[in-house]
Order: structure tokens, then C-alpha cells, then sequence
């Protein structure tokens, strides 16, 4: 009986990344051929971005409307500012750390196209426009995530801060989010074909791209964030509840780690995260609030990613990636550019541009780095998105101290 439990829960799994295998064959056997699965693969994405705006404001402030303890909710929200801030120092500590060990542009030539001149922005523009938007019609968009978020966040605090005046308010909130993630439940039936399409197209578009002058770049960098995925999320996980949150994670770390690969989006990984998170046992209303948040604020793999592109224009350049106060200057950049990026496919070339600005870098450098972006981003969103997940663990375990994981309750029912 055990061993049929156990086979069941890795089913699914299993049947997604064969799914996703399925499609990166197909995408490298057909090449561009393999774009006539678009439109799968398309669907699948549209509908999960349809989906994630209500996912996100219901999740969020229905979680923090039921929070009855104020102080509760502050320290959930220290908790998670402290553990973010935490794993993206050591994130970016590490990177700095390998590029100096191994420089990734050491010896490499590139030929590229002039980019057009960029348009310049300032560090206080760009904060305002990461918060905040001019118009309620703005926040109802994926692509304003963090204004979403704190918007949904000051509505759940506000019905939260109300009491029983507006308890229908909080109960009509639960009830929409559970509509909602039920909605999510059913749309991954589809996701073996729709993320198995999706994942033929890019390999049949862009795989040729993966061969050629930054192969030495890439073999440097894809090691370094193997091993802060499997070492550093196991020290996390080990922090949160010692050889059980290990075990716990890594058996529920598999869908959100294969989804976030295929699409791309720390977004599109939220409802696979909850799961999986529900999986491991962290309560619901810590989990509905630090995993939405997570997706655009808490991205260790953009911090990773951002510090191996500065060190790789340094050395495109000839100047030398180092000394203290720029590595210090990479790693504010590097967490402010992560908060930039909104969790969308292709969102880092908002980061890109930053990094390119902000270090004085020639327009020419600007396609140099997207095209590092595009190639290492599957990984970065995996560790982005499965990140988010230790980090609900973490977090959990500051708020609720020692027995903070609850019972597995059935999540199909």
C-alpha cells in the first residue's frame, strides 16, 4: 500500500517531464518545424496568465485578511523581508566568489550588432514604477506584479484591520481563492501537452543558439547554480526542520522545479509552489502570502545570474571584476534588478538594461547580455521559483518556532 502511495505521488511528475523531454526531442529533431506546436503551448501559457492575477490578489489578501493577530502578520512580513534578503546575499556572495575564481569571459571574442541607444532612467524612477502604478486599470496586469501585491496586501490588511464588520468580506475572499486554485488543479491536467509544446518551440527556435561562443561561459555558470540549488536549498531546508524539511522538500520540489523551467515564469510556478508547499506542510496563510511575493521580490537565480553578467562584461571589456566596493555596488544591483524583472518570460531584460546603465556599459553590450539572459534562464527561473519555496519553510519556521509543519491534508478532495 505504501509503495502504491508513493509510486502515485511522483505519477504526475513524472508524466510532466516526460512531457517536457517529449517536446525538447521533437524541438531538436524538427527545429523550426516544431513551431507548429505553438499554439499548445501558447494556450497553456495565456490561460495560466489569465488565471494568476485573481490567483495573486485572492491568495494574497484573503490569507491577510484572516490573519485575526496583527503582530502575527508584521512578524510574517519581517520574517520574509529578513529570509529574502538572507538567501540573496549568499546567492550573490557565491557568484562573486566563482566569477573571480573562474572569469567567464577569459579569452572569449564576440562579434555582435550594435544595440540602438538605450533609454536612461534613474534608481528613484525606476522604484516608483516597480511599486506603484497611475491607474487602478494598470495593477489588474501581470506585468505590474508588484503593485498587485502591495495593493493586494493594503486590501487584506485594511478588511483584516475591520474585524467582524467585515467577516462575509474575509469569508467571500477564502472562498474565491479555493474557486480559484481549483481552477488551477484543473488547468495542470493539461500542463504534460501544453508546457510539452511550449518547450518543442524553444528548443526548435533557439537550441542552435546554445552551441557557439559562450559555451565556456555556460559550463561555468550552469555548475554553480546546480550547486546552490542542491547544496544551499538543502542548508535552507535543513535550517527550516532539520532531516524533515529536507526529505519534505525534495520530495515536493519536483513540479514546481520542472514547471519553472518550461515556462520560464516565476508567475506561472505560483500554483505548483502552493501545492507544493501545502505538500510540505507549511500553514496556508504564511505560504499565500510569502509565495506570491516571492515570485517578483525573492529570485536568488536572478541574483546569481545578474552578478555572472556584470563579471562577463567586465571581462568582454577588459576591466578587472573586482575590489570591494564594486562587488558591493553588483550585489545592490543584482537584488534591485531581481525586483525589477516581474517574473515574466523574458522580464530579465528589464534587469539587463539595468545592469548596462547603471555600470556605464556601451549600448553594444546590451545584446551581449541578453543573449546570456535567454540562455541561462530556465535554470535561473527553476532556482527563482523553487527558492521561493525553501524560503516559505524558513519563514514559517521564524513565525511559528520549532513544530511549525502541519499535517498533509488531501489536497484532491
Amino acid at each position: 500500500m505504501a509503495n502504491t502511495k508513493k509510486t502515485s505521488s511522483y505519477r504526475f511528475p513524472l508524466i510532466l517531464l516526460g512531457g517536457v523531454i517529449l517536446g525538447g526531442i521533437l524541438g531538436a529533431v524538427f527545429g523550426e518545424k516544431a513551431t507548429v506546436l505553438k499554439p499548445l503551448g501558447d494556450i497553456f501559457i495565456n490561460l495560466i496568465f489569465t488565471i494568476v492575477v485573481p490567483l495573486v490578489f485572492l491568495t494574497i489578501s484573503s490569507a491577510i485578511a484572516d490573519i485575526k493577530d496583527m503582530n502575527r502578520l508584521g512578524k510574517l512580513l519581517g520574517a520574509t523581508l529578513a529570509v529574502f534578503v538572507f538567501t540573496g546575499l549568499i546567492a550573490s556572495g557565491l557568484m562573486v566568489g566563482v566569477m573571480n575564481a573562474f572569469p567567464p569571459a577569459e579569452g572569449l571574442k564576440l562579434t555582435l550588432p550594435k544595440a540602438e541607444a538605450l533609454k536612461t532612467f534613474t534608481i528613484s524612477d525606476q522604484i516608483v514604477k516597480a511599486f506603484t502604478v497611475d491607474d487602478f486599470a494598470s495593477i489588474i496586469s501581470r506585468r505590474n506584479m508588484l503593485p498587485l501585491i502591495m495593493f493586494s496586501i493594503f486590501f487584506g490588511f485594511t478588511v483584516g484591520a475591520m474585524g467582524e464588520k467585515a467577516r462575509k468580506v474575509t469569508e467571500g475572499l477564502t472562498l474565491l481563492s479555493n474557486v480559484v486554485m481549483k481552477m488551477i488543479s484543473l488547468l495542470m491536467l493539461f500542463a504534460p501537452v501544453g508546457l510539452g509544446a511550449y518547450f518543442a518551440n524553444l528548443v526548435g527556435t533557439h537550441g542552435p543558439k546554445l552551441l557557439g561562443t559562450y559555451a565556456k561561459a555556460l559550463a561555468i555558470f550552469f555548475p554553480t547554480a546546480f550547486v546552490y540549488f542542491f547544496i544551499a536549498f538543502t542548508f535552507y531546508a535543513f535550517l527550516a526542520d532539520r532531516k524533515g524539511g529536507v526529505t519534505a522538500f525534495w520530495k515536493a520540489i519536483y513540479v514546481p522545479a520542472i514547471t519553472a523551467v518550461a515556462t520560464r515564469s516565476s508567475v506561472a510556478t505560483i500554483p505548483a509552489e502552493l501545492e507544493a508547499a501545502q505538500k510540505i506542510g507549511v500553514p496556508n496563510d504564511i505560504s499565500r502570502v510569502v509565495l506570491p511575493i516571492g515570485a517578483t521580490a525573492h529570485m536568488d537565480g536572478s541574483c546569481l545570474s545578474c552578478i555572472f553578467k556584470i563579471a562577463f562584461l567586465y571581462g568582454i571589456f577588459g576591466m578587472p571584476f573586482e575590489g570591494f566596493s564594486l562587488y558591493a555596488f553588483a550585489v545592490f544591483v543584482s537584488v534591485l534588478s531581481a525586483v525589477a524583472i516581474s517574473g515574466v518570460p523574458g522580464g530579465g531584460v528589464i534587469g539587463e538594461t539595468l545592469i548596462v546603465t547603471m555600470f556605464g556599459f556601451p549600448p553594444e553590450a546590451l545584446p551581449i547580455v541578453i543573449m546570456l539572459g535567454q540562455l541561462v534562464d530556465p535554470i535561473t527561473t527553476m532556482l527563482n521559483s523553487t527558492g521561493d519555496t525553501v524560503a516559505s519553510m524558513l519563514i514559517a519556521r521564524v513565525v511559528e518556532g520549532d513544530g511549525w509543519r502541519q499535517p498533509l491534508s488531501n489536497i484532491d478532495a
